[in-house]
């Protein structure tokens, strides 16, 4: 049994973020020791570790409900996990094409500057002016 001290270090989440999945029914009340000391079991250190794992690749608290629940279920087909994994990925390609939008206008503006003072910065007068922008970011 782990103390939540021992959780947060061999999972990488911290005691505040466990404490939270509690809260959120993420991972069920643990079982507490006579001096109301919060115990952690083997499979409670594994669900933690999928929670983060999950959170690493941005999926949102009910995303990873909906899996944990499906995980819970091994012999039912695995298309809605599926649909969940494409629906994260949808999000993060729309991510890193702003992004790409974000670099692309932050490069423009940062090698239009030719000023030598703030008062003919370019970069200050694009932030101030955003009819100066190539497009949308």
């Amino acid at each position: 049994m782990l103390t939540i001290g021992e959780l947060s270090r061999r999972t990488g989440v911290k005691v505040p973020t466990i404490r939270y999945y509690e809260q959120m029914g993420l991972i069920a009340p643990p079982e507490r020791s006579e001096g109301n000391q919060r115990r952690y079991s083997r499979q409670e250190r594994e669900r933690l570790s999928f929670i983060k794992h999950a959170r690493d690749l941005g999926l949102t608290i009910e995303a990873i409900k909906e899996l944990l629940k499906l995980s819970a279920h091994p012999e039912k087909p695995c298309e809605q996990a599926d649909r969940i994994a494409a629906a994260q990925l949808d999000l993060v390609r729309d991510k890193i094409e702003k992004l790409k939008r974000l670099e692309s206008e932050l490069e423009r503006i940062a090698n239009c500057c030719t000023g030598e003072y703030i008062k003919d910065c370019y970069v200050i007068r694009a932030l101030a002016n955003h009819e100066l922008c190539d497009g949308e970011h």
